[in-house]
């Protein structure tokens, strides 16, 4: 149903989409959180999570396991599971609320082999074995900010431990004019992986809107060709940074350790309405 619900930490609010009978928003703090369509959940209706989309379908064929930092209403792994049958999730969530608010209201147990542990990202992620996730998706907001303690070296080398060799980790980061925050963090990335790219919509990467920028980054070769023609030819039209050009991008830019003092950008007032 329809409505405002006291999840955990706060409240959330379910909207209907007038125009997909089957389609939800759910709002957190004034900011669109998730949005899943629960008879076709390859619908994506957020930009940034179409370009999430384009990079999972670059990897290779099959089943993943993955797992994703930042639950909401679990949109990637619907997605995941849609498009590759036989998938496996472990979704990290510390609202307690909010994940039974999706279980009840947004047809949660209807995604196969998904698993939810309630707890915050670094603490989960350091209880996950070695080399046992393909996909590592870390979505983690609070409001529209990233927080900076998952974005540090030290958290990145975690991530790292848990992929496979032939894994992937995408990463959502905001930012506003200049992108100062996102080069800290792909230079944190960067240190940690081998191979980094960055794809995103021209006005963000000029400067022009705040927005959000997807990192990919491997242990071993990302697929930069296809992530460039996938990023270009979708329904968000973006560019994908990679090699010299991201290095150029980042200008020397000082990767994130943990004890440092950073700001997290924080969006114009006025970004949502």
């Amino acid at each position: 149903m329809p409505g405002r619900y006291q999840v955990t930490f706060g409240e959330v609010e379910l909207l209907r989409d007038l125009d997909r009978p089957d389609g939800w928003m759910l709002i957190r703090d004034g900011v669109p959180q998730s949005y899943v369509d629960l008879t076709d959940p390859t619908y994506l209706d957020f930009s940034y999570v179409q370009l999430i989309a384009a990079v999972i379908d670059c990897l290779p064929e099959g089943p993943l396991d993955a797992v994703h930092v930042g639950g909401g209403a679990c949109t990637i792994p619907r997605y995941v599971s849609a498009r590759r049958p036989g998938s496996r999730h472990i979704v990290v969530e510390p609202d307690a609320g909010l994940v039974q608010l999706v279980r009840d209201q947004l047809s949660l147990k209807s995604v196969p082999r998904l698993k939810v542990r309630v707890a915050d990202g670094r603490a989960a992620t350091a209880a996950l074995p070695d080399a046992s996730a393909d996909l590592f998706v870390l979505d983690a907001f609070t409001g529209a900010t990233m927080p900076v303690e998952l974005a540090t070296t030290e958290y990145m080398t975690e991530i790292a431990r848990v992929l496979r060799p032939s894994g992937t980790a995408l990463i959502n980061v905001a930012d506003g004019k200049g992108l100062p925050f996102v080069k800290r963090v792909v230079s944190t990335v960067a240190r940690v992986f081998p191979h980094t790219a960055l794809i995103a919509e021209p006005g963000i990467l000029r400067g022009r809107r705040f927005g959000n920028v997807i990192l990919t980054a491997a242990p071993g070769q990302l697929p930069v060709e296809a992530l460039t023609r996938r990023a270009a030819g979708g329904l968000t039209q973006a560019r994908c940074v990679a090699g010299e050009d991201l290095t150029r991008l980042v200008a020397g830019a000082a990767p994130i350790n943990d004890g440092d003092a950073v700001l997290a950008p924080v969006p114009p007032a006025d970004l949502f309405g």
